[in-house]
């Protein structure tokens, strides 16, 4: 889940300003298992506006099989809250 955590926060933190910072709830739907696969993460910000942000990451493998469906909204942070992150 990290790395999925990782590849949605990359995919926000291209929207904020230097003085921003955000939070973020993050769902996941997993389809099948896997053992050993090399997987791809493509994470995409759907809708961005001044406070909140929505974000999907597709889960595949070298196949390009769906393993997994994450979404996340998140909070962009703003003054005081932003400096304590």
């Amino acid at each position: 889940m990290s790395t999925i955590d990782a590849a949605m926060g990359m995919a926000f933190v291209t929207t904020l300003k230097p003085d921003e910072s955000f939070t973020a709830t993050l769902t996941v739907a997993f389809f099948r298992p896997v053992w050993e696969a090399r997987l791809r993460f493509d994470a995409r910000v759907v809708n961005r506006s001044k406070n909140i942000g929505y974000l999907e990451c597709d889960i595949t493998d070298h196949d390009g099989k769906r393993i997994a469906k994450a979404t996340s909204t998140s909070a962009v942070l703003r003054g005081d809250q932003a400096r304590t992150r």
